[in-house]
Order: C-alpha cells, then structure tokens, then sequence
C-alpha cells in the first residue's frame, strides 16, 4: 500500500516538473519569436532612416550617390544660368515675316527660292511657310549683307517626331551653320550638343550674335554659347528635310524676326536711359496682352526685383492705321495694361508710371510692314 501510494506521489511530481517544462519551453518559444519580431522592427526602422538620409540616385535632379568622407564639409551646390532665358531680342527690326494675309499656295513674298518647293499653306487655322519638297529659302533683303556685327534671329519651327527631320540654319555657308532637331539643336562643328525631350508641335527657336559669340536658345533655354565665330555671320538661308511629306507631314515655320541689337536690359538702361521691345503683344485693337509677351516682362520684372533703385516710365506707341484719337487712347490703355501685369509680378506700383503716345513718335516710315513692326512698340524710360 505504501508502494501504491509512493509510486502515485513520484507520478504526481513527474507530470507538475514535465508540465513545467513545456510551460517554460512554450514561454521560451513566445519570448524568442517577441525578440526577434523586434529586432526586425528595430532594424527596419534603421534601415529606413538610412534610407531617408542618403542621397539617392535621380535622373530628373542630376545627383549621384556618391560616399564622401564624413569629415569633409558639404560642397556648395553648383549655379549655372544655362536654363535661364537671359535671352533679349533686338530694338531695330531688319526684317519681319507673319505671313499674315499672305495667299494660300502662293510663295510667301518676303523670301527668295534657292531649292524645293515652298508655300504659304493654312495649319491650325493660322498661315504657315510649308516646305511642301523640303528645300531652302532667304530673306528677300536687298542688301546683300544685312546682318549687323549684334543681332538677334527669332523664329519658329514644327516637329511631327518623324525620321530625319530638321531644320538648318546656313550662315554665308560658313562654320556657323546648325541643326535644329525636335530634341535639341547640333551647333556648329566640333561643338558639344545638349539635348531636350522631343515633343510634336511648334519649337522657338531664337539666336544672339554679338560681335564674334553665337548664343542659340531653344524654347527659352540656352543650349549653346559659342564664344568665338571666327567669320561674323553677314546673311544666311534657312533649309528643311521632309522625311513626312508623302503622310502630309510637312515642316513649317513661322513668325520669323530678325532685329539689330540684344543688349541686356539693364545695360541699356544705364547706357541709353531706355530700352525697346516690339516683343509686348496686345490682342487685335485692344489692350489685352498676348501670352509670349510674359517673357519679356517676366524679364523685365525679374530686372526691376534686382535693382531696386530704378524706376520706369511705360510708354506706348502704335503704327500710323487708324486715327489719332483712336490710337493714343489705345497705346494708354496698353501702358497702362503692361505696368498692372509688372505690378502683379511684384513691382511696386510707385516704382512705375504709363504714358501713352499713339502715332505721334514713329521710329521708322508707315509705309512698309517692317516700319509699322518698329513703330508697334513699348518703351521703358529710366526715371531719376
């Protein structure tokens, strides 16, 4: 009986240790798996903040991951004006082309043949010069040199993005001739190329020359800037591959300017005490501002911002059509419609005043569309 009774006390103890056992296992497990479930939460957070600290690969921003040494200071981070439109077109118009009520099919009047086929031809309910052949074209100038030592070449082109077409800028046939792609633009040879994202539609492209340097912009940012050309451009002809043309996808260009001048506005100020533009667009008979006219007083404003003493007077001119009356209430209307849209970029407003003048200072003859061109202008005088 005692046997009995011994054996169920040592079953007793057996079962309370094993059952300790398997407690202790089963808290164990749990504490091990709690450990290591936290290990990984700690070591993911780490890995995180690393992550938000370390600079990283990006194509858009142009960095690098790159280690440095920890001990050395951080470099400043490196200015460059090349996406800057510091851009200034030219005061004297040279020659001016719209094609405005120019004759569907025709040849457009302004321009001279040397190769192709060419037309006025209607796109977007606007008329354009269309290479219907591809081909080239010039200025129909009758001088034969009429590039000024400091000028300025605006005008704009149409991509469809197919094959090989461009456009080709030709100056007196020399070195300084390039390419315009719908990604970019191949300066003259042995000169680097900086490219852009293509697109289909309408590209500007715009030129400074001064003296013996070529800048080239493209949709308001300055790809090239060539410091030495060693023959000073005197004309040139403008050419286009049609690689479309059999899809009814012609080249096309429009809005052509050339202009004597594009000296930066400050410096203009300083030297002349005024600076003009025919590049401030109003809506036909009316004092609204066109869309590009934000360019130049976006230029204009950003000048103003920088040099805080100065202070202008806004004056604006019109062409000979239409009457006096008419015309110096519009060029009013107009000053006054530039120095609200100059107030707004946040040019205080005692820092600006309107005049307008009509038709009553002309700086060139009425008689031709060129004339008229120059006439159409704003003027912004430095006031004491």
């Amino acid at each position: 009986m005692k046997q009995i009774a011994f054996l169920i006390i040592l079953s007793a103890l057996l079962f309370f240790q094993n059952s300790c056992s398997v407690v202790n296992s089963a808290q164990n497990k749990t504490t091990r798996e709690i450990s290591k479930k936290t290990n990984q939460k700690i070591e993911d957070i780490l890995n995180k903040d690393k992550n938000e600290k370390a600079p990283q690969d990006n194509e858009n921003d142009g960095t690098v991951n790159n280690e440095k040494d920890p001990n050395s200071n951080p470099s400043p981070p490196i200015s460059s004006s090349r996406n800057k439109n510091d851009f200034t077109p030219g005061e004297k118009v040279i020659f001016i082309d719209t094609v405005y009520r120019e004759i569907l099919g025709e040849f457009p009047s302004k321009w001279d043949l040397k190769s192709g086929n060419i037309e006025v031809m209607e796109f977007q309910d606007d008329h354009v010069i269309g290479f219907a052949t591809g081909g080239t074209i010039f200025p129909l100038i009758d001088e034969k040199n009429y590039l000024p030592e400091i000028f300025t070449l605006e005008f704009e082109c149409y991509f469809h993005n197919y094959g090989n077409e461009g456009y080709y800028i030709n100056f007196d046939q020399r070195e300084s001739s390039f390419r315009i792609n719908s990604d970019g633009v191949n300066p003259p040879t042995g000169r680097s190329r900086t490219k852009v994202d293509k697109m289909v539609g309408w590209r500007q492209v715009a030129l400074s020359f001064n003296k013996r340097s070529l800048k080239i912009y493209y949709n308001g940012e300055r790809l090239s800037n060539i410091p030495n050309i060693k023959n000073r451009p005197t004309n040139f002809t403008l050419q286009a591959l049609a690689p479309g043309i059999y899809k009814g996808q012609y080249p096309m260009i429009r809005n052509i300017r050339i202009a004597e001048g594009g000296v930066p506005l400050y410096e203009r100020l300083l030297t002349e005490g005024k600076f003009v533009t025919n590049d401030i667009h109003f809506e036909y008979n009316s004092a609204e501002l066109k869309s590009d006219s934000w360019r130049t007083l976006l230029k204009i404003a950003d000048m103003m911002k920088d040099h805080q003493d100065v202070k202008l007077r806004i004056e604006g001119h019109t062409d000979g059509d239409g009457s006096e009356e008419y015309n110096q209430s519009l060029s009013q209307k107009r000053a006054d419609s530039v120095r609200k849209a100059l107030i707004k970029e946040g040019v205080a407003e005692n820092r600006l005043t309107a005049m307008g003048y009509g038709e009553s200072k002309p700086l060139a003859s009425n008689s031709t569309s060129e004339g008229k061109a120059q006439n159409r202008r704003v003027e912004f005088i430095l006031l004491d």
